[in-house]
């Protein structure tokens, strides 16, 4: 059975991120990088400058002029948020394709993705008060490893789906046997070749892990949270997925389930503009 470096070495040899949003997270990554040289990569990307004007000139920024310098719009919006619109286009590109047999939806994936990162900024800034770009990013990158093994290996990840689908097996468990490898490890090294921080790899990594000790302020428990919510509120990740919960963190809803209570009333409407900054392809 294929490893998951394997797997992923398969996949970045037929799809992976353009090499505009490639450069871009290598910006990112180093200290003293100047507006200017993001200013001259977003240029060469025509749906990415798009997209950034879109965003920045959203009712969500609440500006009282129209921006029409990209350098400004990065400005406004931070670098954080312009990591995590370069991560949405480069996995809307790569969850265009559908279809397995009615048992596996890159489509049902990609709302999922969508809710559990909404989910995941709402709980990190309205419950925690934290800051919640990261969570963000963490909710739209978790379940990229479906992606890879729908690509790489597509025999084996449809005996999964179909697997998961006759009972409520776990599962990282169905994947390991079915495949040799689980979607959370590969998304975790595919999160590493793309340079992004520890935490969101880790987050990635263990966000199906069942832990009595989860602690539920920190990025992995957040986007267990998050998962959990999207889950509960009909936009499952694969049909016949059951929503789980480490034990902590269900202690901590029952502290707190007005509050969640209103965060999921507020789920679709965030959801729905977000359809409008991601989705719409008019500038």
């Amino acid at each position: 059975m294929p490893t998951a470096a394997q797997l992923l070495r398969r996949f970045n040899d037929t799809k992976t991120l353009p090499q505009v949003a490639l450069r871009l997270f290598k910006l990112l990554s180093e200290e003293g990088s100047r507006i200017q040289e993001f200013d001259g990569l977003i240029k060469m990307d025509p749906v990415l400058v798009t997209r950034l004007l879109r965003m920045v000139n959203s009712p969500y920024y609440g500006l009282s002029e129209k921006i029409t310098s990209i350098s400004r719009a990065i400005v406004f919006i931070g670098m954080k948020n312009l990591r995590n619109l370069v991560v949405i286009e480069g996995l809307k590109d790569l969850m265009q394709e559908d279809s397995r047999g009615g048992v596996f939806s890159r489509k049902q994936l990609w709302l999922h993705c969508v809710a559990v990162s909404i989910c995941s900024q709402m709980i990190a800034e309205r419950v925690f008060g934290q800051r919640g770009e990261d969570a963000f990013l963490c909710g739209i990158l978790h379940d990229v490893g479906m992606i890879v093994e729908d690509q790489t290996a597509p025999d084996l990840f449809v005996k999964t789906c179909t697997a998961l689908g006759s009972g409520s097996r776990l599962l990282l468990l169905v994947e390991k046997e079915m495949i040799g490898t689980d979607h959370c490890e590969i998304g975790a090294l595919l999160a590493k070749d793309w340079k992004m921080p520890e935490e969101i790899k880790e987050g990635i990594r263990r966000h199906h892990t069942v832990d009595e000790t989860m602690v539920p302020n920190t990025l992995t428990g957040i986007l267990q949270l998050a998962e959990f919510m999207a889950t509960k509120m009909g936009h499952p990740a694969l049909k016949g997925l059951p929503a789980t919960l480490s034990l902590s963190l269900v202690g901590h809803v029952r502290e707190n389930l007005r509050e969640y209570q209103l965060l999921a009333k507020d789920v679709p409407s965030r959801m729905a503009v977000a359809a409008d900054l991601y989705e719409n392809q008019e500038a």
